[in-house]
């Protein structure tokens, strides 16, 4: 909600991923004043997360890495997220949508399992073999702060499940969320996940938000070549 208190009731567009990862690492400067830069892990979720991800990592001289959470789709309305499932399969289920969708626990079980194996999919192109982008040895040790970077949180659900599974795996110091856009019901949903910081460019009121795409000027889909060039490049 960076910016929402100068722009009122006109709607920010962000110029782009790059602008977005510019403007984060700026603002994330005060929320992270109290930390080393090697004592911080930022998490891309790709694709556009990881492209946000690395700009900040870079400008602020943290460590980067990656990790990949999938929005589990409701039956018939594929654009509609009932949860999300991370890497080590920890999920995070909307069960008062579940319930108002009469959604049965087979069809979980089966999205579950579907998404896994896309995870498993992408991991294997992404990470090449390592146990993710950089083997995720930056955040093997306790008293770090990770902060989880998206560009965009409609639901939050893929963040939840990633900041759930980070909390069980590596008990962080604690986990910070730094996204471009996400409306005020999201950010207080992640907000009552006992997330340390939620850091927003603009924070539109549910009435006023359509979709993530709406508030960037430019929101050209990234591709996996590009996440690719960038981690080999990243990898020299």
């Amino acid at each position: 909600m960076i910016l929402d208190k100068i722009f009122g009731k006109f709607q920010l567009k962000i110029k782009n991923r790059e602008s977005a990862g510019n403007i984060l690492a700026q603002t994330l400067k005060d929320v992270l004043k109290n930390d080393v830069g090697q004592d911080i892990t930022v998490i891309g979720l790709p694709r556009g997360g990881f492209v946000i991800a690395e700009i900040i990592a870079t400008k602020l001289s943290c460590n980067l890495d990656m990790m990949i959470s999938k929005r589990l789709r409701a039956p018939h309305n594929e654009e509609v997220a009932i949860g999300a499932v991370a890497e080590d399969s920890t999920t995070y289920l909307n069960k008062s949508l579940i319930e108002e969708l009469k959604i049965s626990d087979e069809y979980i079980n089966n999205e579950i399992s579907y998404q896994l194996q896309e995870i498993k999919r992408l991991a294997n192109m992404y990470y090449q073999g390592k146990k993710s982008f950089l083997d995720r040895e930056h955040v093997t040790i306790k008293e770090k702060t990770i902060v989880i970077v998206d560009d965009g949180a409609a639901t939050g659900s893929t963040i939840m499940a990633m900041a759930r599974s980070l909390r069980k795996t590596y008990n962080p110091k604690r986990i910070i969320v730094a996204v471009a856009v996400s409306p005020r019901s999201t950010v207080d949903l992640l907000k009552s996940e006992g997330l340390e910081h939620v850091e927003v460019i603009t924070s539109p009121v549910d009435s006023n938000f359509g979709s993530i795409e709406q508030f960037y000027q430019n929101f050209t889909q990234v591709s996996d070549n590009q996440i690719l060039e960038i981690i080999n490049t990243l990898r020299k």
